[in-house]
């Protein structure tokens, strides 16, 4: 089966699990679709292993056929941020900008360390030592909230305005951040690159710094060439170009298209929107990028469920996947309630800022996607049963399971609290 054929028929399945949610399950859109696929994986599975095994390897070769990494990092990755990017509202998003920056830079790195240290340790007692450069490898794929994920989930829900804006703002720049942070440690990891101080803030910068400088281009040659037609179809193809050639280009020239992607997104929804579409595109850019944002949506959380076929089990490191999901969350907790000690001394914040932002820091497929990077062929342990790719794949996999299904759905009394303390009038701590 082709890939367009697959990718067919796997939007027919997530859009079908989505039709029938509305009158079953009745659950958020996209945990719907995850949990759907994961229930497929597993009569896949338990028919494979009994009475139908030519299912099992008929439905690894189909999903195989997509390559799960590239599919996500080098394709529709730029259409969801973009898609996200057009939502923030920058005057609001302004107001809180310290606390959004800190979150994205300081958070990521805070989370970073403190999962890399957990699981070096872990290792050691599950008898599986990793290499430390490894475990902040790891650290770096799992620390940064998925914006895709996060913006399908959370926003929906109607949190608060200032928790909101920290949450949107926060899992769209540190999605770009995260990913520059794994690709400078997995070039120190596999590519041979000197871990000296210059050579990874080089790298960093020009991967983080080239992307926010070739968004800001991108989207001023975009508004200009917007503003100057009136044609309102030519308007709304001429924003599908950001996310396809702008993405691919940012990708060519080596810096973060994901950062790219948001900050051009940014700029075409606060100023493009008021000043260069004519009023008949204005009125559809929304829609437009709504329905193709839930598109895309449903395919890669349908994706996210079925990438249950591709991940290899070992029971020797199931301490590991195991321990893994409270190590994360412990890693978010400190990396959110840390800075939070210094944004206390200069404004009141809704007493359960802090839990929401904690469990509703959800994972997704870009996790999983860095983790499908790591090349195979790397032992572990004393003797090399275990993979550190497939080890790696299976916690991330499990965490981001996890954090969609059962923190995705539990979040919403944590958010009708923090509604209910602010319509109180006892919205700070």
């Amino acid at each position: 089966m082709s890939v367009y054929y697959t990718l067919c028929l796997l939007a027919a399945m997530a859009i079908t699990i989505a039709f029938v949610n509305q009158y079953i399950m009745k659950i958020q859109t996209t945990i719907a679709i995850t949990f759907g696929a994961l229930l497929i994986s597993i009569l896949m599975l338990i028919l494979g292993k009994t009475t139908w095994p030519e299912l099992q390897l008929h439905a690894i070769a189909t999903l195989e056929t997509v390559d799960f990494g590239e599919f996500l990092l080098q394709g529709i990755l730029g259409f969801l941020l973009f898609a996200g990017g057009l939502g923030i509202n920058l005057p609001a998003m302004k107001s809180q900008k310290w606390e959004i920056s800190v979150l994205v830079i300081v958070g990521v790195l805070i989370s970073t360390l403190v999962v890399a240290a957990g699981l070096w340790l872990l290792a050691y007692v599950a008898a599986i030592p990793l290499p430390f450069i490894y475990c902040l490898l790891f650290g770096a794929l799992i620390s940064p909230t998925d914006p895709i994920a996060v913006l399908a989930i959370v926003k929906k829900l109607g949190a608060p305005e200032q928790i909101a804006i920290q949450i949107e703002g926060e899992s769209l720049f540190n999605d770009g951040i995260g990913l520059v942070i794994f690709l400078t440690i997995f070039a120190v990891a596999f590519n041979g690159t000197e871990a000296t101080f210059g050579s990874v803030m080089t790298l960093f910068t020009h991967e983080a710094v080239g992307g926010i400088v070739f968004g800001a281009l991108l989207g001023l040659m975009s508004h200009l060439m917007i503003s100057a037609t009136d044609d309102g179809s030519m308007e709304l193809l001429m924003t599908l170009c950001i996310p396809t050639a702008g993405f691919a280009l940012a990708n060519v020239l080596g810096v973060s298209g994901a950062l790219a992607m948001v900050v051009s997104g940014i700029m075409i929804g606060n100023w493009t929107r008021y000043t260069g579409f004519s009023e008949q595109s204005s009125k559809y850019l929304d829609q437009f990028w709504h329905l193709l944002d839930e598109f895309l949506n449903a395919l890669l959380f349908l994706l996210i469920g079925l990438a249950m076929l591709l991940v290899q089990f070992h029971w020797q490191a199931w301490i590991l996947v195991l321990c893994g999901i409270p190590l994360v969350l412990a890693g978010r907790f400190v990396s959110v309630a840390l800075p939070y000690v210094a944004f206390r001394r200069f404004r009141s914040y809704n007493k359960y800022s802090i839990r929401i932002l904690t469990w509703g820091g959800l994972r997704g497929g870009l996790s999983l996607a860095m983790a499908l990077s790591i090349p195979t062929g790397i032992k572990l342990g004393s003797d090399g049963q275990v993979e550190l790719r497939d080890l790696v794949l299976m916690m991330t996999y499990a965490i981001v399971l996890f954090s969609i299904i059962v923190q995705g759905m539990s979040i919403t009394p944590m958010i009708n609290k923090a509604k209910a303390a602010e319509k109180a009038g006892f919205p700070i701590e």
